[in-house]
């Protein structure tokens, strides 16, 4: 006979780690926060250009990054940029697809890696996809919004079905069929409707979470240096 608590249905959050639901309540409150201010809900007056201020003080631009590297200044304005434009969307859909991203990448990435390994590929892929985005793209067109983070995941979740493909003996470019799917709608979506070149912050966001991987995930540092000591 069960118990009455065991009856209980299970509520969808207890399932999911608690970094992960801080993380999307942090970015969808900024956006609601947004959303409620253009209102005028919150915030009166100023309320309304909350987004663009934020855009102002918190948005990457490659013009940054080269100053920073020209100059060898590195004023905290600046340099938090690399990070901060992730939790920054520039609309409310487009931080609905990021969470969604988000609870399903980073629940499975720290089920099988922990909850610290998640936080380092989301915050190392933020700042490597802004960093490949500054020395690629020239110009002053901002990159906002937190898509080469949660790709960084995605990277993060490929490389534990690459892992778990080898381990059967499949054949592991399989693991990249959910990236090629990503990249090849952001192609055609461009092509169709026009684009910018997010999609390369968006790439290097996912193979800076791949390549971290190897090190972040459970036993990574000691088949490296296994693999380091056969060569």
């Amino acid at each position: 006979m069960s118990s009455p608590e065991s009856s209980q249905p299970q509520m969808p959050f207890n399932t999911l780690p608690p970094v992960v639901v801080a993380m999307c309540l942090l970015i969808m409150g900024i956006e609601i926060a947004f959303n409620l201010g253009a209102r005028g809900i919150l915030g009166g007056a100023q309320g309304v250009g909350w987004r663009l201020s934020a855009l102002q003080q918190f948005a990457f631009a490659p013009q940054q990054l080269w100053w920073m590297i020209e100059t060898w200044q590195f004023p905290f304005d600046l340099a938090k940029r690399p990070l901060t434009y992730a939790f920054v969307q520039g609309n409310f859909t487009q931080a609905i697809f990021v969470c969604v991203f988000l609870l399903a990448m980073g629940k499975m990435v720290c089920e099988a890696m922990g909850e610290v390994a998640m936080l380092l590929i989301f915050v190392a892929s933020a700042i490597g996809g802004a960093l490949v985005y500054g020395f690629v793209v020239s110009g002053e067109t901002p990159l906002i919004g937190g898509f080469p983070a949660v790709y960084g995941l995605i990277g993060g979740f490929t490389h534990i079905l690459w892992r778990k493909l080898g381990q059967v003996g499949a054949q592991q470019s399989r693991a990249f069929s959910m990236i090629a799917f990503l990249m090849g709608f952001q192609l055609l979506f461009g092509l169709l409707f026009g684009g910018n070149y997010d999609w390369i912050a968006d790439l290097a966001g996912f193979a800076t979470g791949f390549l971290l991987s190897f090190f972040v995930a459970p036993g990574g540092w000691r088949r490296i240096r296994d693999r380091m000591r056969h060569e």
